[in-house]
């Protein structure tokens, strides 16, 4: 069988392409004192590390800071609310309802209340009507065309979905609820398949596909649809449902949240819009950070001879701190936040559950590394650094640990991530078109000096 996937390029050894790289870098970069000159708010971050107020939202609201008279930063307890709700209280209500809860965090974004049992089932019915994909779309778009990122497959889905409505470019509050819903109910079946599609065509494993399940919920339809087998326990469904809940929102600021506003400041498409924010989602310093987790446990595991021998732990970190270890970055994953200083609170909620995981699968060897990040790793940097600045563990550590610890495939990681944020994005699309109402348009200064233009017979 001929195939066209991943054929090489004829440009990519290419001495013009190569010479060429090399002259637009020297071209293109900018003298970092240009940025303070001129005031630029680089990464629309203030000097401070805040970020610039660009917006205003009804939808989730993140504290991790105070800012003083001077304008300094000091550092609080983290707290994340969802349309005024503490996520706190949220998730220990389904923990102690012992019921799943992403369906109705989905709803309380969306609308902005919480259901009642009679609407929440109104809504959990309407998902499962929209759980399977149209007809043929799952043959002729995904596993016709495979592809080695989930998250390329993923955005390409979603595009591909705009030629299977029959009104795709109605911008309408009613229309583009629709269009939210359908794609909330599709995603489970769009990355199990993508997955399933990848594994056969690039991993040369078997085939494993299986229908949605309307009566079911989105944690429980993912671990069923990626599974061989199918089966699944409910703690696995339960963390996994916990970790949905815990990533679905994150305020208007985060690089894809505020791409879906910006996207749909600009009046296109609502599978447009969406696709960009998993072009956002899918950059390493936004939504990978899990995955980088994933694999420092396992070059941690593969380098060092006793994990539970804290000093040969001490040495190992010191070296990924020197960029002598890991993936030579310098970083240590799963700790610290653009936002939160002292906690992450979708950390300690996320910890408390992924114990009760770790003991039931047997890996409390891999929490403890964890929590040996936790507690042990800020202290050799700060004695490394001379750095005296918090390190909280955020959600990444122990999402990380619950997707591994669940055997999920690290490719599904990323993916897992744009499923909870989905309903956030869809949120804060509806919101910019109610309250936005105006094209997003930020200013560059353009810094090129004015030059004389020469005649091609003038120029070497």
């Amino acid at each position: 069988m001929t195939t066209f996937f991943n054929q090489p390029s004829e440009l990519s050894n290419n001495l013009f392409i190569k010479e060429m790289s090399d002259k637009l870098i020297g071209n293109d970069e900018i003298p970092s004192d240009l940025y303070t000159e001129y005031n630029v708010k680089r990464g629309l971050r203030n000097a401070n590390g805040t970020g610039v107020l660009v917006g205003l939202t009804k939808i989730s609201h993140v504290e991790g800071y105070k800012v003083n008279e001077n304008k300094e930063k000091i550092a609080i307890p983290g707290k994340l609310y969802y349309r005024g709700y503490d996520v706190e209280d949220i998730v220990n209500s389904f923990i102690k309802e012992r019921r799943f809860g992403f369906e109705e965090v989905t709803y309380l974004l969306l609308f902005g209340e919480l259901p009642n049992k009679k609407q929440l089932e109104d809504f959990q019915h309407l998902l499962g009507e929209r759980r399977e994909l149209p007809r043929g779309f799952a043959w002729d778009m995904i596993l016709v065309a495979p592809s080695s990122s989930l998250m390329n497959k993923l955005a390409r889905s979603i595009l591909a979905l705009y030629s299977y409505d029959s009104n795709p470019d109605d911008t309408s509050i009613e229309n583009v609820l629709r269009q939210s819903i359908e794609l909330i109910g599709y995603f489970p079946s769009l990355i199990a398949y993508a997955y399933q599609a990848k594994r056969s065509f690039y991993d040369n494993e078997s085939l494993h596909l299986h229908y949605p399940v309307p009566e079911l919920g989105t944690a429980e339809n993912i671990l069923r649809m990626i599974r061989p087998t199918g089966e699944f326990t409910q703690l696995e469904a339960h963390l996994l449902d916990l970790s949905l809940i815990l990533h679905a929102e994150h305020g208007g600021g985060n690089n894809s949240s505020f791409t879906t506003h910006l996207v749909s400041s600009s009046g296109t498409d609502t599978y447009s819009t969406i696709a960009a924010a998993v072009g956002s989602l899918k950059g390493p310093r936004h939504g990978g950070a899990n995955i980088k987790v994933i694999n420092m446990l396992a070059d941690l595991k593969a380098n060092v001879k006793d994990p539970a021998n804290e000093k040969q732990l001490e040495e190992y970190f010191r070296k990924v701190l020197k960029g002598e270890a890991n993936d030579g970055s310098g970083l240590v994953y799963g700790l610290g936040h653009a936002i939160y200083t002292l906690s992450d609170p979708r950390a300690i909620l996320l910890k408390g559950m992924a114990k009760k995981l770790a003991e039931y699968k047997g890996c409390e060897e891999d929490f403890a590394l964890c929590e040996y990040i936790e507690n042990k790793v800020p202290d050799i940097y700060r004695e490394m650094t001379g750095e005296d600045k918090p390190m909280p563990a955020n959600v990444d550590l122990y999402s990380g640990f619950v997707y591994s610890a669940l055997d999920i495939p690290p490719d599904i990681a990323t993916p897992l991530f744009a499923t909870a944020r989905l309903s956030g994005w869809c949120a804060h699309r509806l919101e910019e078109l109610i309250a936005g109402k105006k094209l997003m348009r930020p200013a560059y200064m353009g810094i090129q000096p004015h030059r004389d233009f020469i005649e091609m017979y003038k120029r070497k």
